[in-house]
């Protein structure tokens, strides 16, 4: 059998995106039913290219050519867990890629979708941000978008190494928590500028 025979066909998305949670998501604690209802009811593949459709749902990023990777089930089901997005949140999504705050959209009222080189403060200040990425450095103007007490989800790059992070708004200073390693694409707008030194 060959690789092609393997993919899904058009109606078999469903069965894809069923054994997607059931043999990525749950397995690796993401569990909340709030967010398992989520990826159950957004087609991921409606979020890559036509011929990149059948690939869908495996368990690693997507390349989707000029708009970057569309990361994995694992990374978002991370990121929204530590997250935990409540009914009232307004959440600012950067990303190129609509699945992340499709997925948010099925959770809360008001989710904002702005690509890493956007204007992040258009619609803020936000409770909740989600950005779909590692990053170096969180820029002053996100930081801004953030309302006070609010909380930031991304990918931080600490010597080569992405890990998944979460940071709270206190005092007009987002500090942050490690939560773990993770599988997150470097988003080149947010890498840290290079400085000399003797």
């Amino acid at each position: 059998m060959n690789l092609v025979q393997d993919r899904p066909a058009e109606g078999e998305f469903s069965s894809a995106r069923r054994a997607m949670i059931d043999s990525q998501l749950r397995v690796s604690g993401v569990n909340d039913p709030a967010i398992l209802a989520a990826f159950a009811s957004v087609a991921r593949e409606d979020y890559v290219p036509a011929e990149r459709r059948a690939v869908a749902y495996i368990d690693r990023a997507v390349p989707l050519g000029d708009a970057g990777v569309l990361s994995p089930a694992l990374t978002h089901g991370q990121m929204l867990t530590a997250a935990a997005p409540v009914a009232a949140d307004t959440v600012l999504v950067v990303s190129r890629n609509g699945y992340l705050a499709a997925l948010a959209s099925q959770m809360v009222a008001s989710v904002t979708q702005v690509a890493p080189d956007g204007d992040w403060t258009a619609g803020g200040p936000f409770t909740l941000v989600l950005v779909d990425g590692a990053i170096e450095v969180v820029p002053d103007a996100l930081s801004a978008a953030l309302a006070a007490e609010g909380r930031i989800v991304t990918g931080m790059v600490d010597r080569g190494v992405t890990r998944l992070e979460i940071g709270r708004k206190v005092a007009g200073e987002v500090a942050f928590t490690a939560l773990g390693e993770a599988d997150f694409a470097i988003l080149p707008e947010f890498v840290a500028k290079q400085s000399w030194s003797f």
